[in-house]
């Protein structure tokens, strides 16, 4: 199964990559397209996945972009790279919750180059050192094909994340490799590449 490697080596609004997310699951599914992963950035937005609440908004200022993935609020600004995909479930394993752990296992397994421990948390989704938060995962499934992504944190702003409760959780804060001293991370793009194409492949 070839999966097509896209990418954006600029900025991507929210809307239009979930435009492009959702045609692809279509032209998957019809058999016309291939399965998709796609590495970009976005400019600074917030989104909301189905179980967010308002009470999760703490500037009310914000502008909050409703979407169907999993999960709560989150941030999405440059310095973040965000991992999206198209992968087709019909033609693999039908198990969510193994692909939920490709997808983690994957992250940390591109951590790990970097020298960065981390672990998935089962209560509380995402890839976490320590204590702190440097990965969100949001995963939607439609007909057994899964897409949305994951992103992680590398030279963010993560004081745009004060103006939301990231994930729903009050009492846990997020980390970036900036914040952990990794400023200039080389090869991102080529590792995550290699790493999420070769765990895909293993479904």
């Amino acid at each position: 199964m070839s999966i097509e490697v896209k990418i954006s080596n600029k900025p991507v609004t929210y809307k239009k990559a979930m435009f492009t997310l959702e045609k692809r699951v279509n032209e998957v599914k019809k058999g016309n397209k291939r399965e998709l992963l796609w590495l970009l950035e976005h400019p600074i937005t917030y989104t909301g996945g189905i179980r967010y609440s308002e009470n999760d908004i703490l500037d009310k200022k914000i502008n909050i972009i409703k979407t169907n993935r999993g999960g709560k609020i989150t941030l999405h600004n440059p310095g973040q790279k965000i991992i999206y995909f198209v992968i087709d479930l019909n033609k693999r394993k039908r198990d969510v919750r193994i692909f939920l752990k490709i997808i983690e296992n994957s992250i940390i397994e591109f951590l790990n180059i970097y020298k960065i421990k981390s672990k998935a948390d089962r209560k509380n989704i995402g890839i976490w050192v320590d204590d702190k938060k440097i990965s969100a995962i949001g995963i939607r499934i439609k007909r057994w094909i899964a897409y949305h992504g994951c992103s992680i944190n590398i030279s963010n702003n993560l004081s745009d994340y004060k103006k939301i409760v990231p994930c729903g959780l009050n009492n846990k804060k997020v980390t970036s490799f900036k914040e952990l001293g990794i400023y200039k991370p080389k090869f991102l793009n080529k590792n995550l590449t290699k790493i999420f194409i070769k765990n895909l492949s293993k479904i």
